[in-house]
């Protein structure tokens, strides 16, 4: 699916400030379920814009504006192409995951951090969800993703950001960072690696996460979370949503929880009082018919690549009965 997305951030400040240094992460990714096409931001005051990528592997597009300003526009637009996630086909036990290789690996996806520090009520619903999924590390997890879906009731402006998870179950209300806050503390709190998302969701219900019949819609960022698999990667689910990530998720990128991740994060130098505004305009195109000639080669290609290999198995078989 191809997607175009702008990006906004607006700040206006009731009194003109000096200074501002700011950090942006909103590009998508590139990873093995989608494909950045194309990338700009632009900035008014006009800036300078240093990009690199992070610890985690986000982009960041750092600028600063020293000019006086009163305001202060971010725009990204990116284009994207996204596709089916290549199926998990490893379902290891629990134990797997005491493996002591994967938990150095995942080391850092196990323990509570600002966003997924969790506590004794948080721990004992991720423990009764182990004890009745069994031994399957899959259907753990998949346990632990519905029962936060079910639990918590999607509240726009309900909470804010740095709410403890554990007042998330208590009162059972929430926005996604909550939901992703929570499913990634439940998994920890059972020894399972998980990582915090940030990204967008082409839909017009964040509640329900449903596919509009327009082409056109304007959101807000969105948050899920991905658990790690031995020997299978990681598996993406949207707890929000109660779903799989799919075609209509993008993803910036990943961390601990929504420190790592944060679509803007700035200082400034003044007293004046910041208002902000964010919107996030998504355009679904169609497929081209270029796009769909590079579909039908690939498939033919595989296609004959089977064919071939079953050609070569068939007759190795007969030399060998020979």
């Amino acid at each position: 699916m191809r997607l175009d997305i702008r990006y906004r951030t607006r700040f206006e400040y009731d009194a003109p400030v000096h200074e501002s240094q700011n950090e942006l992460r909103a590009a998508p990714m590139s990873d093995p379920r989608q494909l950045l096409i194309s990338y700009r931001v632009a900035t008014i005051p006009a800036s300078r814009v240093f990009s690199f990528t992070d610890y985690w592997g986000t982009r960041v597009d750092a600028f600063g504006v020293r000019e006086p300003h009163a305001a202060l526009d971010v725009v990204a637009e990116a284009s994207v192409e996204t596709r089916r996630a290549p199926l998990l086909t490893a379902s290891p036990p629990i134990d797997s995951v005491i493996d002591s290789a994967f938990r150095d690996e995942h080391l850092e996806y196990l323990q509570p951090t600002p966003h997924a520090d969790w506590g004794r009520g948080v721990a004992d619903e991720a423990r009764r969800e182990l004890d009745r999924s069994g031994p399957d590390l899959m259907r753990v997890v998949l346990a632990l993703h519905r029962r936060v879906a079910s639990s918590i009731r999607y509240e726009p402006g309900s909470t804010y950001v740095g709410v403890e998870v554990e007042e998330v179950l208590a009162r059972r209300v929430g926005v996604c960072q909550d939901f992703a806050h929570l499913a990634i503390a439940m998994c920890r709190s059972v020894g399972i690696p998980a990582r915090y998302v940030s990204g967008y969701l082409f839909t017009t219900n964040d509640a329900t996460g449903d596919d509009p019949d327009a082409d056109a819609v304007r959101v807000q960022t969105h948050a899920w979370f991905e658990a790690a698999v031995p020997g299978g990667g990681w598996l993406a689910l949207d707890p929000t949503n109660a779903t799989e990530v799919g075609l209509r998720h993008v993803k910036i990128g990943h961390g601990r929880d929504y420190n790592d991740v944060p679509p803007l994060r700035g200082v400034f130098s003044g007293s004046a009082e910041p208002s902000l505004g964010v919107s996030v305009d998504i355009r679904r195109l169609g497929t081209s018919a270029a796009d769909a000639a590079r579909s039908a080669a690939a498939a033919q290609q595989r296609l004959d690549e089977a064919r071939a290999r079953r050609a070569r198995l068939a007759h190795q078989a007969q030399q060998a009965q020979q």
